[in-house]
C-alpha cells in the first residue's frame, strides 16, 4: 500500500536523535495508520503500518538489552 503524507502530518523525532546526530526515525499517528520514516531522508520511503501492530513493535523495540 502507498500512503502518502500530507502536510497536516506531524512528525515526531526520536528522543535518541539530537540536532547534532545521529538522525534516527520520526514517526507520525494518521487517524488509521502510523507512519515510520528515516529523519534523515524525509521524503524517502516510509513505513505503514497499523495501530495493533505498531502496539505490539513498541514493548519490543522499549526493552534495555
Amino acid at each position: 500500500m502507498t500512503l502518502k503524507a500530507d502536510t497536516r502530518t506531524v512528525w515526531t523525532k526520536s528522543s535518541y536523535s539530537t540536532d547534532e546526530g545521529p538522525d534516527c526515525v520520526e514517526v507520525a499517528a494518521t487517524p488509521v495508520h502510523i507512519l515510520v520514516r528515516d529523519s534523515k531522508t524525509p521524503q524517502g520511503p516510509r513505513l505503514t503500518l497499523a495501530p495493533t501492530a505498531w502496539a505490539a513493535f513498541l514493548p519490543y523495540a522499549s526493552s534495555r538489552r
